[in-house]
């Protein structure tokens, strides 16, 4: 490339972390001088909207819209993304070109040592219907309430608003933050493709498909992959608690885990099942079509 490319992404201290990290992985694969990659900051729906859930004004797409917009126009060349927050369906206009390796997949605990710490009735914050659910089902006294904004408008509402809340725990990495105490993904498995960065460029635009593929993570990729092929396939939407995770064996066999709760956690159904990606294509869809053929109606009915 003889002019620098540029990289889009949202303003906000994680996002910018993250694209900084991309950026670095690029210059040091292809030998060139820090800071050749130019980030350009954009402001999406997802960060004006925040006094409510963004189930009710749109869901993930108020994530990506503009990001997408700018990256389809040509004012940028590639776009850095927190892959959980990612819609399943993606433009075909637009590739997921590359992801980082993947970091801490686990939810991260504040305001408590355990959940079983938490108070009788303690108020836990979070504007995500998995993690509500999962607490709900092992901790049905807790008040839930919703909270958005950034990492430390969250953290700040702790002590004031809410006793305790949850984040993901690489994005706390990844600020410095040490803060909070990590659950097992045994316990509560994470969002599909949480702790991934994925970069996503124009589909036509081969050039930057292969710059991008120097610094794609193998495992990651088809770890993440399986894990969007079940959210894809269950279907469901913003106000839908779906969790899952796939873990890469060294012989090249994915663990792919998932699990559908009802919206107050008082209703679940899990599966597994272990495929090589390459001769199982469709394992993670047939596992979606297995859990929901075996859901409960109050789940099922979330994910139509």
């Amino acid at each position: 490339m003889q002019r620098p490319p540029i990289l889009g992404t949202r303003g906000s201290p994680l996002a910018l972390a993250q694209a900084r990290m991309v950026a670095a992985a690029l210059e040091a694969a292809h030998g060139w001088s820090a800071g050749f990659v130019q980030l350009r900051t954009v402001k999406t729906s997802g960060d004006r909207i925040q006094d409510r859930p963004l189930a009710e004004v749109g869901g993930k797409y108020l994530w990506t819209k503009e990001l997408d917009q700018y990256l389809l126009t040509g004012e940028t060349d590639l776009s850095v993304h927190s892959m959980k927050d990612v819609e399943s369906v993606r433009p075909e206009e637009l590739h997921l070109a590359a992801m980082l390796p993947r970091a801490d997949v686990r939810d991260r605990l504040i305001g408590a040592g355990t959940i079983d710490a938490l108070s009788q009735g303690a108020r836990v914050g979070t504007s995500s219907p998995r993690r509500a659910a999962q607490l709900l089902r092992r901790r049905p006294d807790l008040q839930i309430v919703s909270i958005r904004g950034n990492v430390a408008t969250r953290l700040g509402k702790v002590g004031h608003d809410v006793d305790a809340t949850l984040l993901a725990a690489a994005g706390l990495d990844r600020l410095g933050i040490e803060e909070g105490s990590g659950i097992d993904a045994d316990a509560m498995l994470p969002a599909p493709a949480q702790a991934a960065i994925g970069v996503e460029c124009r589909s036509a635009d081969a050039a930057m498909r292969s710059l991008l593929e120097a610094i794609n993570d193998g495992p990651t990729c088809a770890a993440v992959h399986a894990e969007r092929a079940f959210a894809r396939e269950v279907g469901g939407s913003c106000h839908s608690p779906i969790a899952a995770l796939a873990i890469p064996g060294a012989d090249g066999r994915l663990w792919l885990r998932a699990e559908l709760l009802s919206t107050d956690g008082s209703e679940q159904v899990a599966g597994a099942v272990r495929f090589d990606p390459s001769s199982m294509p469709d394992a993670p869809q047939e596992l979606a079509r297995d859990l929901l053929s075996r859901a409960p109606a109050n789940v099922r009915v979330l994910f139509a």
